[in-house]
């Protein structure tokens, strides 16, 4: 057992019966989803509503019912993974691709529980990964030559062929580096947030209950918010 999938067991034993239970997408994340199909084929009952195509075939694949937020518009729990954490239980999302609909699940969450190996912890955010945002293609270039001239470090990602990623929403994203990190988070976050053309960025600012850090023996700790 690795750090993930130890982090993954330790978060699906939150879910309880009846419950709508929000789906992340990841690599971390996709451990949570299977353990969440081995528990119900041993009876456990819960309605699923997935971040990404990935995550809902996963899912589907495993006899978990996934919907939609029109038929759940209310999530009891959600188990994701991140990028970074920091030490408030903020955090930067979205090298996977989907942080748009982890977002939006998030915000209709009553409680986010973030599945986490070692690494991915941090003192300040921006430090290790850099910032994800969604942008529409039409605006990307603005987007782009907006970040430039704040000092910052901007890559319009591609994906194994060369060509722009193109999220499942059909949008493109441009990873945002901070050569010192970001300071402020939520003003950060506020001011990427306004620049039109952009759909959303990767800060995930007072979303998050819990945190569950894994460990290669198996084990794993638990970072709660104050």
């Amino acid at each position: 057992m690795n750090a993930k999938e130890a982090a993954g067991i330790k978060a699906a034993e939150y879910v309880e019966d009846g419950m709508v239970v929000g789906l992340g997408t990841g690599s971390t994340a996709e451990y949570a989803i299977r353990a969440l199909g081995q528990r119900a084929e041993e009876g456990l009952r819960i309605t699923a509503v997935s971040t990404s195509i990935a995550s809902t075939q996963l899912a589907e694949s495993l006899g978990l019912r996934v919907v939609t937020l029109e038929e759940a518009p209310s999530v009891d729990l959600t188990i994701d993974g991140a990028d970074e954490v920091d030490p408030q239980l903020d955090l930067i999302k979205g090298l996977g691709g989907a942080l748009l609909r982890e977002k939006i699940v998030a915000s209709a969450t009553t409680r986010q529980i973030i599945i986490v190996d070692e690494s991915k912890l941090v003192d300040q955010l921006g430090t290790k990964a850099p910032l994800p945002v969604e942008v529409i293609p039409f605006a990307w270039p603005v987007i782009f030559r907006a970040f430039a001239d704040r000092g910052l470090q901007p890559v319009l990602r591609n994906d194994a062929n060369g060509v722009p990623f193109e999220t499942d929403n059909g949008n493109v994203i441009i990873d945002c580096t901070f050569p010192s990190g970001i300071d402020d988070a939520a003003k950060t976050e506020s001011w990427i947030n306004a620049l039109p053309g952009v759909v959303e960025n990767g800060l995930f600012i007072g979303l998050t209950h819990l945190v569950v850090v894994g460990h290669d023996d198996g084990s794993s700790r638990l970072l709660e918010r104050g």
